[in-house]
């Protein structure tokens, strides 16, 4: 049978890469030009790349008069600029080789609009030069002003131009007066509303045709997170003309919160970057009861969400059919408890189905489609990345689907193809606990619980859906000595201890990693960490 995911249609018939030029169109115009969208995926390092995009616009209805705005990963303007390899890896618009005019992937209007493009820079001729690149595969290009990271602060751009209006204004000019598509802005709030409020006028008048507000300051970050601000965005709506278009980001964790921060801000869209990478449906709206499907779970208490194995299997598909192009694989349908037994009985056990409780042990032939992009696609590389922080909830107690996971490479598909097994079989067993004890997966009401303990009451969902990850926030940072104020030593720890617990590392990102530093990474998950930016 084959696979119940349902990546986009695919392209037909492929069209040549030259366009017609069209008129270049301004603020509200434009935005109105490419649907109003409601929903942004947001620009994120090394994340929000063409299958990542393509694996959350699968979740958006077929007739949604309002589509799905995605910006891709943020680039580097002068590397981009000056680096085809870089540009060949991370944007592939169109073919190589004799099929150059042919479109291929990032920003085919077929399958991947509409579509902005970010850079980082603080050089207008660096800007310019890499936003020529892409602006006729995309709808805009987005100038960078929000990324608060050290690198950011080294290398002069993102949040630390902020003090540098003049700069900010000629970058800004320079691509609305010689770009032939519109150049958007996405910043961080400021130290008061009104100092906002004067930064957001300077940034219009310089030609943005849309802002996006993040509602954290540039210090808001890593432990000191904290929540958004939502009433600064409000300020800027109240006080800006009325026909600016403002894109509202932070403090999404789930659908439900969209409308509510609509509502709250007056924002004409929402972006969301962290609650999408734990949950890329996040702009889907939960099926009525009864109609979920094998895809989306509901608990008795209403209470529910998309399975991550559903989701995997999902990106599977999109890899295979659109950066592989090669078949999508035959799969059996979903576990349901209400299965016929003998439809999925199992035959003798996992060892003998092939599902090794860890790792691969041999080493698995890939197929020259997989061997040839391993290398060239930012989709095959980021693929780790994405799903260990999907499957976060789970990979802390079910070590076998985070050692395999760990031991994956870029475009080993056998490899994700094992973690996918594993993942099933387990979530196979969670739902047959459920159903025998239900009580044991659902919280029950506290109103002692505060702070980042009442939002996971809250969010939390069994570990087999999708659901945001809550970090604690800055006060219970500094409680539990996960936070110090600036000046102070740490505490000294007991050497035995220290060095017995895993170190807390990144999110992996593309190549492979030992299960030890998977453990390490899962390890912070017993404490769950701010409240995430979304």
């Amino acid at each position: 049978m084959a696979s119940e995911t349902s990546p986009p249609k695919s392209i037909e018939q492929p069209s040549a890469a030259a366009r017609e030029p069209k008129e270049k169109l301004f603020g509200r115009k434009f935005y109105e030009s490419i649907g109003s969208p409601k929903y942004v995926v947001a620009p994120m390092v090394d994340r929000s790349e063409f299958a990542w995009r393509m694996l959350t616009r699968s979740f958006m209805p077929p007739n949604d008069p309002k589509p799905l705005l995605a910006y891709t990963p943020m680039f580097h303007a002068r590397l981009f600029g000056e680096q085809e390899n870089v540009r060949a890896k991370h944007f592939q618009p169109t073919r190589k080789g004799e099929n150059k005019d042919e479109l291929f992937l990032d920003g085919n209007p077929a399958i991947d609009r509409p579509l902005f493009v970010q850079f980082c820079t603080n050089n207008p001729d660096e800007f310019l030069e890499a936003a020529r690149h892409v602006a006729p595969h995309c709808d805009a290009v987005d100038l960078n002003l929000g990324c608060p990271q050290g690198i950011a602060k080294k290398g002069h751009y993102g949040a630390f131009l902020q003090e540098d209006w003049d700069l900010i204004y000629k970058l800004v000019h320079r691509l609305h007066t010689e770009l032939p598509i519109p150049v958007t802005v996405k910043f961080r709030i400021q130290e008061t509303k009104e100092k906002t409020l004067e930064y957001a006028k300077m940034i219009l008048s310089a030609g943005a045709s849309i802002i996006t507000v993040h509602g954290r300051r540039r210090e808001q970050k890593g432990h000191n997170t904290g929540v958004a601000d939502w009433s600064y965005i409000r300020y800027l709506r109240d006080n800006l003309p009325a026909d600016t278009v403002i894109f509202a980001n932070g403090n999404i964790l789930n659908y439900g919160d969209i409308e509510t921060c609509l509502e709250a801000t007056g924002a004409d869209a929402v972006m969301s970057a962290e609650g999408n990478l734990s949950d890329p449906s996040i702009f889907s709206k939960p099926p009525p009861a009864g109609t979920e499907g094998r895809e989306y779970w509901r608990g008795r208490d209403g209470k529910g969400g998309y399975r991550v194995d559903a989701v995997l299997r999902r990106y599977l598909d999109i890899i295979y059919k659109y950066v592989l192009e090669q078949p999508v694989p035959e799969r059996k349908p979903l576990y349901l408890p209400s299965d016929p037994v003998d439809e999925f009985a199992e035959i003798n056990d996992a060892e003998n189905n092939g599902h090794e409780e860890g790792p691969l042990k041999k080493k698995q032939k890939r197929s020259k489609a997989e061997k040839g992009k391993k290398c060239h696609s930012a989709s095959l590389g980021f693929m780790q990345g994405h799903l260990f922080q999907v499957l976060r909830p789970m990979v802390g107690t079910h070590t076998n689907v985070r050692d395999a996971l760990a031991t994956s490479k870029p475009g080993d598909m056998a490899a994700f193809e094992h973690t996918l097994a594993l993942l099933e079989e387990a979530i196979k067993g969670g739902l047959q606990e459920y159903e025998a004890s239900p009580e044991k997966f659902e919280a029950q009401p506290d109103e002692t619980l505060k702070g980042s303990k009442a939002v996971i009451a809250e969010y939390g969902r069994p570990w087999w859906i999708c659901q945001p990850h809550v970090r604690p926030l800055p006060e219970e940072a500094f409680e539990s000595g996960a936070m110090r104020e600036k000046g102070t030593k740490p505490p000294v720890k007991n050497e035995n201890v220290e060095n017995n617990t895993p170190k807390e590392t990144d999110t992996p990102s593309e190549g492979t990693i030992t299960p030890a530093e998977a453990a390490a990474i899962t390890a912070t998950n017993i404490t769950p960490d701010p409240l995430v930016s979304g």
